[in-house]
């Protein structure tokens, strides 16, 4: 079965979708386009080179997470090392360690820019805070004058894992020299289910996604700090949450990730499993019941029955 992939931002719950792949591989799964944002943009990166879920799972069990908190002399110091850091440089941590990890397994691929990959095989979303603008990468280099061998692949996932305040911003210089600041493609689209539709697709868009096990549907924001945290993950929902209707809901694997939270760099064993083994049975769950031509037809309703709806003098 052909079909294109859609991954969702989340940082070290990425794990998940390995066991996600794996279960997909089984079904014979043949990827013909892939996009994600953020540890989803590491995903379609490398799957879009040609790694198989066995070889991610092991590159990722050699991975040193704790390096991807990339640290410096100036966070050393508790609290104040932080602060100057977020000062001066407007993130906390560098991010330079991600990017050196997925530029090594891309290589091994022959792949380093773009240019080097099938037309439209790879989208990844990052956001530009200096014009304020999404930024779906190859897409969107021409804005910038830039070609596609200008901009590595691995760049571009660091660009789209820089999350706000935590990573410092990378700095983008066009053509035109002048500076952008590029962060987190979650800030705009966490979860770009909507970026492969057509009116009548040749085969299905899987979306993968995490949802978390409980709700606090009741949570307290009891100071400035916890108000900033709950408007930001707001914001990082709400450009998606127009896209999750029903036809969407019925082509997405819905991840349960527990406790687990995308910043989460020590993760142990039991965890790391917990993740890959939620991945591959929630997809083999899916799967069991996934009947594309079913889902056509359904689509096609919903649409028929969506512009009866805008057309008052409609007629069968």
């Amino acid at each position: 079965m052909k079909a294109d992939a859609v991954f969702e931002g989340g940082g070290t719950r990425g794990i998940a979708f390995v066991g996600a792949i794996e279960a997909m591989e089984e079904e014979k799964v043949e990827w013909q386009r892939l996009a994600g944002t953020s540890a989803g943009a590491v995903i379609a990166a490398l799957l879009a080179s040609g790694y198989k879920s066995y070889e991610i799972r092991k590159h990722l069990s050699e991975l040193d997470f704790s390096k991807l908190r990339g640290r410096t002399i100036m966070n050393r110091i508790p609290i104040i090392g932080s602060l100057l850091e977020l000062m001066f440089n407007l993130g906390i941590y560098k991010n330079e360690y991600l990017e050196t990890w997925v530029d090594s397994l891309l290589s091994k691929k022959g792949i380093q820019t773009f240019a080097d990959l099938p037309d439209g095989k790879l989208k990844i979303i990052a956001s530009d805070v200096t014009n304020g603008q999404m930024l779906i990468l190859p897409d969107d280099l021409v804005r910038y004058r830039l070609t596609l061998a200008d901009l590595k692949v691995s760049t571009a996932v660091m660009m789209s894992a820089s999350i706000p305040f935590f990573y410092r911003p990378v700095i983008w210089k066009s053509k035109d020299l002048y500076n952008s600041y590029i962060l987190d493609g979650g800030l705009l689209s966490n979860f770009p289910i909507w970026i492969f539709d057509t009116d009548n697709p040749r085969f299905p868009t899987f979306g993968f996604r995490f949802v978390k096990d409980k709700v606090n549907i009741n949570a307290v924001i009891p100071t400035p700090l916890h108000l900033f945290k709950n408007i930001f993950k707001t914001m990082l929902q709400a450009h998606d949450l127009r896209h999750l209707n029903e036809e969407t809901k019925e082509r997405t694997i819905q991840i349960p990730t527990g406790d687990i939270n995308s910043t989460d760099f020590n993760l142990n064993e039991d965890e790391i499993d917990f993740l890959y083994k939620s991945g591959y049975t929630s997809t083999k769950e899916f799967l069991s019941k996934w009947d594309f031509e079913q889902y056509k037809v359904k689509r096609m309703q919903r649409a028929k029955k969506e512009y009866k709806k805008k057309t008052p003098f409609y007629k069968e």
